[in-house]
């Protein structure tokens, strides 16, 4: 075929499609075949067998990743948060906080309401008795 020295595996295309495009290709074909360390037994014997789907050869371990690398960067940053635990304790903080202020906020709701239901049922009380009143005259 040639020297793929810069092309790589992209070589097979030939002239075709741009160098852009063979470029972005090589990126994502280098990344999915290369192999990674197993997160369970540590060895460097996980390969893709499909999109998102890893399956180490040394302790048979099949995990989920990204459509073509086996840890994304979202979930290692996922990862370090759950490891450190500070991610738990925020949580737990905020929904605290929501907890707190939802009540506050829902007593003083039930108090304007309850002040503008007052005031509807008088003035409803009132347009019922001058309903009331040229009926009987």
């Amino acid at each position: 075929m040639g020297n793929t020295k810069k092309v790589g595996s992209t070589g097979r295309f030939g002239s075709r499609y741009g160098v852009g495009v063979k470029k972005r290709v090589l990126s994502v074909e280098v990344k999915q075949n290369k192999l990674v360390p197993c997160p369970f037994c540590g060895f460097t014997k996980v390969k893709r067998e499909a999109a998102g789907l890893f399956n180490c050869h040394k302790c048979n371990a099949q995990f989920t990743g990204g459509a073509y690398e086996a840890e994304t960067l979202v979930g290692k940053s996922i990862k370090k948060m759950v490891t450190q635990r500070t991610f738990a304790t925020d949580v737990a903080e905020i929904t605290k906080i929501k907890e707190s202020s939802f009540a506050d906020i829902e007593k003083e709701v039930e108090a304007s309401l309850g002040e503008q239901r007052i005031e509807e049922s008088k003035q409803n009380k009132k347009k019922a008795e001058a309903k009331e009143a040229p009926a009987r005259e």
